[in-house]
């Protein structure tokens, strides 16, 4: 989920835990509670730090270890041994109990979306992402922000949020409902269907899907359940040839094939260089597919400059092409 998301679940969170008798009873450790909910649903995105090295640590770390199963636990044990230190008279049994339960629904909210997470890290190493909520969905928002103010305004927290959970909960099964259905459907039409990889949009009842088959890649939206098929790509392996050798050696190509697993690639020869081209298919949107890795080689098989990340026009991308993070 978005920032502001995973801070208000902090907020909702800590709001909930009041209903601990032992929490309740104790200001500092309610104050306490608050702050270690609020920094522990934001703790695993930490890794957005990765960002300020280049784009291939980030999209090859973010989401990933900083997500995973001893990350978790480590998350819950930081964040409240932190605040522990400025508040030692109060009982770190529950302050790490709730502290920690928000990093798990953090890390368990985001692995619904198209994006993902690997979450089953040290087990697997797979990107675990449903498809089935958006990034940002503001009817998730938009509840916990009434659910904030309620409490705020005098509300008892238990039956506030337990309301709260309880219909965000039936939310999460309409929209699982929803994709299982757009899966349906796509698959009677396209019986040799292997995979589809959904992505909910802001709106309600609009999705992107990339289609994968035994030869092809097809390209789509969904809206009010009618599938339209808007690109097609032949699925063809990439070639064995030194150009793509040098490619595959690239940070940012292996950022690229570490986190995307529906692409299309393509090789462009220029005067100078050759450029090696990997586009991810299941971001589409306005006619454009902003999630790329570009390499451009030189005729010495030398690496003349790369890039990978969110772009949303090709002058854009052009730009990033010729200044380079690193010196290669």
């Amino acid at each position: 989920m978005d920032t502001g998301t995973h801070i208000v679940m902090g907020i909702a969170l800590g709001g909930l835990a009041t209903v601990d008798p032992v929490v309740q009873n104790d200001p500092v450790l309610s104050s306490a509670v608050l702050v270690g909910t609020i920094v522990g649903s934001h703790a695993p995105d930490f890794d957005t730090v990765f960002k300020l090295k280049n784009n291939a640590t980030y999209i090859r770390h973010h989401r990933g270890a900083s997500h995973s199963v001893p990350a978790v636990i480590l998350w819950g044990l930081l964040v409240s041994g932190a605040i522990y230190m400025f508040v030692p008279e109060v009982s770190y049994l529950h302050l790490w109990m709730w502290t920690a339960l928000a990093v798990v629904i953090h890390v368990f909210v985001d692995i619904f979306n198209a994006y993902g997470t690997q979450a089953y890290r040290p087990f697997s190493r797979k990107w675990v992402a449903h498809g089935f909520i958006n990034t940002f969905d503001p009817y998730i928002f938009i509840l916990h922000i009434a659910g904030i103010g309620a409490w705020a305004l005098g509300a008892h927290p238990g039956y506030t949020w337990i309301v709260m959970y309880a219909v965000m909960l039936l939310y999460y099964i309409k929209r699982y409902m929803d994709k299982r259905e757009i899966v349906r459907k796509i698959k009677e039409y396209y019986p040799e269907t292997e995979k589809v990889a959904t992505s909910p949009t802001i709106k309600q009842n609009y999705w992107r899907v990339a289609i994968t088959t035994r030869t092809k890649y097809y390209v789509g939206t969904v809206e009010h359940r009618h599938i339209e098929i808007v690109d097609e790509f032949d699925r063809e392996p990439l070639p064995d040839d030194p150009v793509m050798e040098v490619a595959l050696e690239d940070k940012n190509i292996q950022a690229f094939l570490n986190f995307s697993p529906v692409y299309n690639w393509e090789v462009r020869d220029f005067d100078d260089f050759t450029e090696v081209r990997l586009t991810d298919l299941r971001y589409r949107s306005k006619g454009y597919y902003p999630f790329n890795a570009v390499v451009q080689i030189d005729d010495n098989m030398r690496i003349m400059s790369s890039y990978t990340g969110w772009i949303f026009s090709e002058q854009k991308l052009q730009s990033k092409l010729f200044v380079h993070e690193d010196p290669i």
